[in-house]
C-alpha cells in the first residue's frame, strides 16, 4: 500500500520559515515525482513544486520561485519543502503527491493537473499570518 505522511505545518508570521517533510513508503516505481500541492479555502488546488526520481529535476509554480526549495531523501525516502520569506498568501493545506510518470509530470503540465499524481497525504496547515 502506497503511503505518504507529511509533517512540519504550522503557525508562522509574515518573513518567517517552515520546512515541510514528507515520508513516501509502499511503492515499486522506478520513475516517479513527488510534487507538493497546496489548497486554499474557496481554492482550487495548485501545484506548488516537485522533484524527479530519475534525474532530482525540480520544478516550482511562479508564485513560490526564489523562496522555496525542494529536496530529497532517496535512503529515506523522504521529500523536504523548505519554505522562505513566506507570505500570507502561503497559507493553505499542504499535500505531497506521488505520480509514477515522474520524468513526464514533474513539470508545468504535471503540476498544474493534480490528477495525475495518483497517491496523496492527509495534508498538513499552513498559515501565516501578517
Amino acid at each position: 500500500e502506497v503511503q505518504l505522511v507529511e509533517s512540519g505545518g504550522g503557525l508562522v508570521q509574515a518573513g518567517g520559515s517552515l520546512r515541510l517533510s514528507c515520508v513516501a513508503s509502499g511503492f515499486t516505481f522506478d520513475d516517479y515525482a513527488i510534487g507538493w500541492f497546496r489548497q486554499a479555502p474557496g481554492k482550487e488546488r495548485e501545484g506548488v513544486s516537485c522533484i524527479a526520481s530519475l534525474d532530482s529535476r525540480t520544478y516550482y509554480a511562479d508564485s513560490v520561485k526564489g523562496r522555496f526549495t525542494i529536496s530529497s531523501d532517496n535512503a529515506t525516502n523522504t521529500v523536504a519543502l523548505q519554505m522562505n520569506s513566506l507570505k500570507p498568501e502561503d497559507t493553505a493545506v499542504y499535500y505531497c503527491a506521488i505520480t509514477a510518470v515522474g520524468y513526464r509530470y514533474c513539470s508545468a503540465y504535471g503540476l498544474n493537473r493534480p490528477r495525475l499524481y495518483d497517491y496523496w497525504g492527509q495534508g498538513t496547515q499552513v498559515t501565516v499570518s501578517s
